[in-house]
């Protein structure tokens, strides 16, 4: 099939045709005949098949033929979780749009609000936005949607994810009963299902994947390596293989900065993107990478949502993901509309419960490959272990710690410490939540020598199931420092 095929407005077809597309994606030749007729639509489809245009062509189509939105008036509205999705999508709406005499506009948080208002005034046919600053901006009056005709949900997972279903559900009491709904997501998850009833009506669903499974695109193999070697194994292989543009993930926002200057440290142009930059600073990382000034960009999960390069070739797992779901994320930013990629993954011993969760969920083990000269002193364990008895991982001759319940615990000379069911850096922003999560510790040694790890959640700078490791700094624990509560709107403020 066609783009032409489709029946878009001729407006549309030479706008897609100049971004040189012919032939629609699985997911838009199911999606755009179904909005296109005003339905509802449930859509599960994966990162790089094209879902962005799966909605924005057909609400284009829709909306050139009816009358311009008036003054603060929206007439369909884009959810997204992320600044960068935001400013992605709204890309997509302006390439496809460029031939339509129509207005819309962007807004989210992390920059000022008031020239985001002044634009407003002059109505918006496609609004993008994420949740917090919409409603900031509906409270201040800046936005009515008294007109509006559809509503989109996009990334609903990750939006739900992140904490953002009560401003959701603020936003649908003020939507207008009668509308259009869309809602696109990666999974049709149970907690999915429980958002669409009440938000749909009588869905066409679409699923073109199945379901948590990795591209066929994408070659994907791990390297066993010491936690401590990583950046090291990180640097030699950047440079070994001549690795021009690479996105890495890493777990928390403090180590992604310090993963970036040890590269910086290391001549490999490097920049770090995550939710505490300024959204300017966000936008430069991200431009400098596109255009190759930055080698490689150092991402946590929530801010890489969004962010969509043609032709990646290279996604590196600095660390593994807490939630297994997220692998299959990251891993979708490469192998993007057939083109082939890589994903490596750098693998220490005390990632052993994460590892099984992800090869139980894509159902295949991941290549293991050691490169000489950083192979590990702590085996890494084969797949298909029981995570539920946890390993441990000892290093310079402190004594395994006892265990308790499930977690995984490691004593190192820092004095890092990792337990079962820890949210990691507290910032359910960054996706760090569910069982099986491991806290870094203080590089100082902030937990006391042999010291029980089963404290509350605020506690220090690790708490768990299991036992602490040893600490080789000798420093005794810092039982009064109190843990950050998890910030809800952290991507929208």
């Amino acid at each position: 099939m066609l783009f032409e095929d489709l029946g878009l407005a001729p407006e549309i077809a030479r706008a897609v045709a100049e971004q040189g597309y012919t032939n629609p994606t699985p997911i838009q030749e199911q999606a755009i005949p179904v909005v296109m007729r005003g339905g509802d639509v449930m859509a599960a489809a994966q990162t790089g098949t094209g879902k962005t245009a799966g909605f924005t062509l057909p609400l284009l189509h829709k909306l050139s033929a009816g009358e311009r939105a008036r003054s603060n008036q929206v007439r369909a509205l884009v959810l997204t979780p992320t600044r960068e999705l935001a400013a992605q999508v709204f890309d997509n709406v302006q390439s496809y749009s460029q031939y339509l005499p129509m207005r819309h506009s962007v807004v989210f948080g992390g920059v000022k609000i008031n020239p985001q208002m002044m634009r407003l005034r002059g109505g918006a046919d496609i609004l993008v936005a994420t949740p917090g600053r919409l409603l900031d901006l509906y409270n201040q009056r800046a936005i009515k949607f008294d007109k509006l005709e559809t509503l989109v949900l996009d990334e609903a997972d990750r939006m739900l994810d992140m904490g953002f279903i009560h401003d959701i559900k603020k936003i649908l009491r003020v939507l207008p009963p009668k509308r259009q709904n869309l809602l696109f997501s990666a999974t049709f998850s149970p907690e999915i299902r429980t958002l669409a009833k009440g938000l749909v009506n009588d869905p066409v669903e679409i699923d073109v994947s199945p379901r948590n499974s990795t591209t066929k695109t994408v070659r994907q193999k791990l390297h066993p390596v010491d936690k401590s070697r990583k950046a090291t194994l990180l640097c030699h292989l950047i440079k070994e293989n001549g690795w021009h543009q690479a996105l890495v993930f890493s777990r928390t926002k403090h180590g992604a900065n310090r993963l970036a200057k040890q590269l910086e440290q290391s001549r490999i142009p490097a920049a770090a993107i995550h939710g505490n930059k300024s959204q300017n600073a966000r936008t430069k990382a991200l431009a400098d990478f596109k255009s190759g000034k930055v080698q490689i960009l150092v991402a946590t999960d929530i801010a890489a949502r969004g962010i969509d390069i043609d032709q990646l070739p290279q996604v590196v797992n600095f660390d593994l993901p807490n939630v297994p779901e997220d692998y299959v994320h990251r891993i979708g930013r490469t192998g993007r509309a057939g083109a082939s990629g890589q994903a490596v993954s750098l693998v220490s011993a005390d990632e052993a419960k994460q590892l099984w969760d992800i090869e139980r969920l894509i159902n295949k083990p991941i290549e293991r490959e050691e490169i000489e000269g950083f192979e590990p002193d702590h085996q890494l364990p084969a797949s298909g272990g029981k995570p539920g008895k946890g390993n441990q991982v000892r290093r310079g001759g402190a004594k395994p710690a006892a265990k308790r319940g499930g977690g995984n615990s490691s004593g190192n000379r820092n004095g890092n410490s990792s337990g079962g069911g820890n949210r990691g850096e507290g910032n359910r922003s960054e996706g760090n939540r569910g069982a099986g999560g491991r806290s870094e510790g203080n590089r100082n040694g902030s937990r006391a020598d042999g010291s029980r790890g089963n404290g509350s959640r605020r506690s220090g700078a690790a708490s768990g199931n299991g036992n602490s490791g040893g600490n080789s700094n000798g420093n005794k624990a810092n039982a009064g420092n109190r843990r950050r509560r998890p910030q809800r709107r952290t991507e929208s403020a």
